[in-house]
């Protein structure tokens, strides 16, 4: 489970998030949705214990993950807790065979069977990684790095993963099969909070949704209804999010902008 309570983000003297509010529950996938420099990013580095390293730190509020203080807290602490991140551009290690990428995803856990069966579900969602298991990882395709930093990610027994643009610069249909392998991952018993520029996709697979804007949350929803809302569309076309408030009156939940 993850709890954001009015979260204020600041880089320096900017400040890039306001009052945020978010939670994932045990077994939910939640969208994260919202124009470039909305914010979502940012809530994934307090997240994931990296913002300091980028220079930001919390002002107010609390963020709390599996009992964990996360603001509190450094990256592999987080990690050991069961809270996962896999970064936009994948970020693999391009010099590194496909299995020896794996294996450094298992660093964390101690048991050698449960790597083991760690690594038979990686193998099972991404058959190609077994084909590729002794190639250089910086020669896979974009689509089959993608499927490398989940699986990555997975071998370190994530209870929630938290995704940062996975559809990033893949064709159509691998996309559409990155999102096929987060609802099977998410139907396994693994948490999922996505952040995704292709909102629409994201919205087709997640349970709720959460709308940045402005670095504050402008609406949150059943996904299945901001699929078709007002605020979708204008989201699509690189618009401000000015029916915020439709949203809200449409689904009876949220907060404030």
């Amino acid at each position: 489970m993850i709890e954001v309570d009015s979260l204020a983000v600041s880089y320096g003297t900017a400040k890039v998030l306001h009052d945020v509010n978010l939670r994932v529950d045990d077994g939910q996938i939640v969208a994260l949705i919202g124009n470039n420099g909305a914010g979502k990013t940012t809530l994934l580095r307090a997240l994931s214990g990296i913002l300091g390293v980028q220079g930001g730190h919390v002002v107010a509020g609390t963020v709390r993950g599996e009992g964990l203080d996360l603001s509190r807290s450094k990256a592999d602490k987080i990690v050991r807790h069961g809270i996962v991140q896999v970064p936009e551009g994948r970020r693999i290690f391009a010099q590194l065979t496909v299995q020896e990428n794996l294996m450094a995803g298992a660093l964390s856990v101690r048991s050698r069977s449960r790597v083991a069966a760690s690594l038979r579900r990686v193998r099972e969602l991404f058959p190609i990684l077994v084909d590729r298991s002794g190639q250089t990882a910086g020669l896979l395709s974009g689509g089959e790095q993608q499927m490398l930093a989940i699986g990555r990610a997975l071998m370190s027994e994530p209870k929630v993963l938290l995704m940062d643009e996975p559809s990033l610069g893949l064709a159509p249909l691998i996309a559409q099969q990155i999102m096929e392998t987060i609802t099977q991952v998410n139907a396994d018993g693994t948490s999922v909070l996505l952040v995704e520029q292709n909102t629409r996709l994201a919205l087709s697979v997640a349970h709720h949704a959460y709308v940045l804007n402005g670095g504050t949350v402008a609406a949150e929803g059943p996904a299945a209804e901001l699929i078709d809302s007002d605020m979708l569309l204008e989201l699509t076309l690189g618009k401000t999010a000015a029916h915020g408030s439709a949203v809200l009156a449409m689904t009876g939940e949220g907060h404030d902008v």
